[in-house]
């Protein structure tokens, strides 16, 4: 089966908004390596609603590279109650709010890579409430910004195992944590 792995930037004191502003600068060649691993390793992105429809307005344009060219030739599904025809990404379907469960299954059971869920938010704490979450990969960035939306929320509340930690010389740290049921 599939899993589906959750892979958010986040800067030390653990706000999630912006990447742009504080995490381009952080981004190693040794790091830039590791994501285009993750990345290839999957075959699909699975996103709310409003991360989708942030990507989906820069990501056409963001090819000519072996990352960009892969995000924008996989398949994207976008989950929202609001949308009613995915933006023009290439392969890009919506899986309507009240389906998440339904779909999601299915889409797991499907052959194929894994699945790659961007961002940390509504979307990946129904995952992990309905036990569709197999993976978080927490980049968090040595950045103190002192506000803002954070990582997780009261409903993000579940038990996690530390399964991988991976540096990176520019001082960003990812780890890798699995849902428990304890």
């Amino acid at each position: 089966m599939r899993k589906i792995i959750a892979s958010t930037y986040t800067t030390l004191d653990g706000y999630i908004d912006n990447p742009h502003l504080w995490s381009m600068q952080h981004n190693s060649q040794d790091a830039m390596e590791y994501a285009l691993k993750l990345t290839l390793g999957c075959d699909a992105l699975l996103l709310g609603r409003v991360t989708y429809q942030g990507m989906a307005e820069t990501w056409p344009n963001m090819g000519g590279n072996p990352y960009g060219d892969h995000v924008n030739s996989i398949a994207k599904y976008a989950v929202s109650a609001t949308l009613d025809k995915p933006a023009d990404w290439d392969n890009s379907t919506i899986i309507p709010g009240g389906d998440l469960i339904s779909e999601v299954t299915e889409l797991k059971s499907q052959p194929g890579n894994d699945i790659l869920t961007w961002g940390c938010g509504r979307l990946t704490d129904d995952l992990a409430k309905h036990g569709l979450l197999d993976e978080y990969r927490i980049w968090i960035y040595p950045v103190i910004k002192g506000g803002g939306e954070p990582l997780f929320r009261p409903d993000s509340a579940t038990p996690v195992q530390l399964t991988g930690t991976t540096t990176f010389t520019s001082g960003v740290v990812v780890l890798t944590y699995h849902p428990t049921t304890d």
